[in-house]
């Protein structure tokens, strides 16, 4: 794992820029580092030395030095892929996954992308047709950024990078604010620095003369299928098995972590690596410590374990904001920070459990479409009529059920995780909110026509809350700490095979993720295979009514500057009703003074550490 930054300019000092830039992700790679700087290019590496230790250090060329690679993640079938070029006479010096993606591109071209297994960003420098080519992984497990001035394009693993280009000008996105406050992160391609984009996960890169085009090689589709759920379970337990096994390739221990629920004791239950790690807290409901001691006593390996404090957590806020590089309210990033952490001391990878939810359907909101099919038989003018009555009435138990049952999904439904409504957006911003939900949401939608309600949801979960939540963090987090995170289930093989499942092997008025429980409890030696996942929770809605911490968010919320961005009075009322017990505002609460304090690391300079 590491950090890949590069600049394509005819700019002369090209060469104290790109190891300014590489300096600032030095957290993602500090093994190594390495350049490449000719008249029109500079790229540079830090390195997590993982396979290959002693020769895969990078930029890295092919046999005539014409091409020039740096690359970020892991290809779980380099080997097979290896093997294939070899056959078509290559010849390779090294046993690393980047030879083979160098081979693969000459043998391949663009399409190279279509052949890998495993997460990844990386680009291409080719030095007889000038022509920059960078590709991500299909469902964006590693990051890439771009930016693009006048005859300068920038790229990096983390967009702090740019920020060491004099070229680069720092301007906020107002226009992402409210989106962000109904998400809860950055949803959008585009990002909260103002002329950075992100390249979309499945999608290629390529650049030459100034001009750059961007492609799609790879689209998240549905492909339902009606099988016996026995032969579905088989074939789960086939694919996770082999997963699993090609996630543990390397050259150094693999650990893993571990929370109380099914998707991470599946993992740990297969790979059944000696390490293992957990966080909880001192509140008995948020802490899975003794849940995974259980797991892992069962399977006779080690289980490190830290309970987080709160004044731990409050005083890490800062430093989470600055290597998240855009502002998110996910409470889970801190655990799994110190998570991250925590495993750091003793290994280099770990394995993770990212993705099951999505793929196999897991969250309670898609169960309410089996569990509430009697409300759906009344005819929809009658439900749509009571919403829009309970929609301008105060929250009332029952209330959000209604609206959401009398609304058509596409026009209401942005994932498992809303915050804000576009109404309230209105009362709490003081500045513009151009933005609509469903202008970012309809695309989705549009691509899933013909498919149950369930599937509709899974295709917005992954496209906003998989991708631009969960697996930003998890790199972050694990990068913090330089260590690489590897998502078993959020593999290419597994996708194709979950992409073909079900209702019923999803969903059923009994449970979620019916048909990987199933699976999952022939080789989870404890009852982790009931548990509803938690994700390392946390007891923020507690912590917010406690003086300490609700001082330090109201003294935040106070500061002039916020009145550029939200109504104080507004706001503040928000946290005191929190406080009071009035409301239970906490989420609406913390998504605001999360972006409050990233603001002020990337835009008011102030100090993270």
């Amino acid at each position: 794992m590491c950090g890949i930054v590069g600049i394509i300019s005819k700019e002369k000092k090209k060469k104290q820029i790109i190891k300014k830039m590489a300096d600032r992700i030095s957290h993602r790679g500090p093994d190594g580092e390495g350049y490449y700087i000719d008249k029109l290019v500079a790229l540079g590496h830090r390195r997590l030395s993982i396979i290959d230790i002693e020769s895969g250090t990078q930029p890295m060329f092919n046999e005539d030095e014409s091409l020039v690679i740096v690359f970020n993640g892991e290809i779980y079938n380099y080997i097979e892929l290896k093997d294939e070029l070899k056959k078509k006479k290559h010849i390779f010096k090294t046993n690393c996954d980047t030879e083979v993606l160098l081979h693969g591109y000459e043998e391949w071209g663009n399409t190279v992308p279509k052949k890998l297994r495993g997460m990844f960003a990386f680009a291409i420098w080719d030095k007889k047709k000038e022509t920059l080519f960078c590709a991500r992984d299909p469902f964006g497990i590693k990051p890439f950024y771009y930016y693009q001035t006048e005859n300068t394009l920038l790229f990096a693993s983390e967009i702090k990078s740019f920020l060491e280009h004099p070229k680069f000008e720092r301007i906020l996105n107002k226009d992402l604010i409210g989106p962000y406050l109904s998400f809860s992160f950055t949803p959008t391609t585009e990002t909260f620095f103002k002329g950075v984009f992100r390249l979309d996960p499945g999608s290629s890169l390529t650049y030459k003369e100034g001009k750059l085009e961007i492609e799609k090689y790879f689209e998240i589709s549905f492909n339902e299928k009606n099988r016996e759920r026995s032969k579905v379970e088989e074939d789960i337990e086939k694919v996770m098995k082999d997963s699993v096994n090609h996630h543990m390739l390397s050259d150094v221990e693999v650990g893993s972590f571990l929370s109380s629920g099914i998707d991470s004791s599946y993992i740990v239950s297969l790979a059944k690596p000696d390490k293992t790690y957990t966080v909880g807290y001192d509140l008995d409901k948020y802490n899975e410590i003794n849940y995974a001691k259980d797991l892992t006593d069962k399977l006779k390996i080690n289980n490190t374990s830290k309970k987080i404090t709160k004044d731990e957590y409050k005083n890490i806020i800062p430093t989470i904001m600055y290597y998240m590089d855009e502002p998110s309210s996910d409470p889970a990033a801190i655990a799994l920070y110190f998570v991250s952490n925590l495993a750091s001391k003793d290994v280099k990878v770990v394995l993770s459990g990212e993705g099951a939810d999505e793929f196999f359907g897991g969250y309670n909101k898609y169960r309410e479409e089996v569990d509430m099919k009697w409300y759906n038989k009344l005819p929809y003018v009658l439900r749509h009529l009571a919403a829009i009555l309970f929609s301008v009435l105060p929250e009332v138990k029952g209330r959000n059920f209604i609206v959401r049952r009398g609304t058509k999904l596409e026009n209401e439904y942005i994932g498992v995780n809303k915050v804000f409504s576009e109404r309230e957006r209105k009362k709490v911003l003081t500045c513009s909110d151009p933005i609509k939900n469903k202008d970012l949401t309809k695309p989705i939608f549009d691509k899933q026509k013909g498919h149950d309600n369930i599937t509709k949801m899974q295709a917005i979960d992954i496209h906003f809350w998989l991708i631009k939540d969960i697996l930003q963090k998890a790199d972050r987090m694990t990068m913090a700490n330089s260590i690489e995170g590897r998502v078993p289930f959020i593999d290419k093989e597994v996708f194709k095979l979950a992409s073909t499942l079900n209702e019923e092997c999803k969903v059923t008025k009994q449970n979620t993720k019916v048909a990987l429980r199933n699976a999952a409890k022939k080789v989870i030696p404890n009852e982790s295979y009931k548990k509803k996942k938690l994700g390392f929770p946390v007891p923020l809605r507690e912590w917010l009514r406690e003086n300490d911490f609700y001082n330090e968010v109201k003294r935040t919320f106070e500061q002039d500057f916020v009145n550029e961005f939200f109504n104080q009075k507004y706001i503040l009322n928000l946290l005191n009703e929190h406080k009071n017990h009035k409301k239970d505002t906490y989420k609406k609460v913390w998504t605001i003074y999360c972006f409050i304090k990233w603001y002020e690391i990337f835009f008011l300079d102030k100090n993270f550490n």
